[in-house]
């Protein structure tokens, strides 16, 4: 059984993700909790109004947010019918990512599924979006889908490295599970240096991951690019990949996939989905 976490504030790109990790997963038993949390409220002089008393949130804030949900439930329920699905709602008051924290250490949540602005990024938001916080701030594997996407099935997953760091196997367990289930190849992408060779290490962690990705369909590619997003970039384009996976391990290589400096804002522009696995 798999529990899965998706925050929603009933926007089509949060709708967008349920679709997407209701059709991804339609082959496993899962539970999907769905949250809506409402961010405390700032004063006019930027002061959070920290206290709400119980009363009056249950009476106002969350008796309308968990109306919502119950509609929600209601357009879940004309999807198409699956029974290894369960469906949970919550609503909650208070900081974003502390709650989503806290959700998934007492929900023992295995993935979080977030919608994300498609066309222009996440939204073109800084860092420290919600979306931003809770890939770089939570340690659960988190499944980022742009409004634009259309689900299909994963043919073939992307997966950009570095080949600095050696990875935990049950990490690498969470990817192999995703490409099983889809039958799906794995396309990994190392971007070079102008002249520049894989020292001693990385051939090792090179030949790592060839061993124990034996059994799925993979092949490694090199890309001689100044900007590591924008040969992400250009490699999802040229593969018409999928989807990308990459490992938060290495959290400076991650965000210089995702993230620009503050100044340019956040630099994601594919509408393929990315899945960030944690150790």
């Amino acid at each position: 059984m798999k529990n899965i976490l998706i925050p929603t504030d009933f926007s089509d790109n949060a709708w967008n993700a349920i679709k997407y990790g209701t059709a991804l997963y339609h082959k496993t038993r899962c539970t999907f909790h769905i949250i809506h949390i409402n961010p405390i409220s700032y004063n006019s002089g930027g002061e959070a109004a920290m206290y709400v008393s119980p009363e009056l949130l249950e009476e106002t804030i969350l008796k309308e947010s968990n109306e919502k949900l119950e509609h929600l439930l209601k357009d879940v329920e004309r999807l198409p019918l699956n029974t290894k699905h369960t469906f949970k709602t919550t609503a909650l008051y208070g900081f974003f990512t502390d709650h989503i924290k806290q959700e998934v250490k007492d929900k023992n949540i295995d993935l979080i599924i977030m919608g994300t602005k498609g066309a222009t990024g996440l939204k073109a938001v800084s860092l420290g979006s919600n979306t931003g916080n809770v890939l770089t701030k939570v340690r659960c594997a988190v499944l980022a889908v742009p409004e634009d996407a259309e689900y299909t099935s994963p043919r073939e997953i992307g997966f950009p490295t570095d080949y600095q760091l050696s990875y935990e196997i049950k990490v690498l367990d969470q990817i192999k599970e995703l490409a099983l289930m889809h039958n799906s190849a794995l396309r990994f992408l190392y971007v070079a240096k102008k002249g520049e060779n894989l020292n001693e290490m990385q051939l090792n962690n090179k030949e790592f991951l060839k061993n124990y990705f034996r059994e799925n369909e993979h092949s490694f590619y090199v890309l001689t690019e100044k900007k590591l997003d924008d040969a992400v970039q250009a490699f999802v384009e040229s593969r018409d990949l999928d989807m990308l996976v990459m490992v938060a391990k290495n959290l400076n290589f991650l965000e210089r996939i995702l993230f620009k400096p503050m100044v340019e804002k956040i630099s994601y522009h594919t509408k393929i989905p990315f899945l960030i696995v944690h150790e």
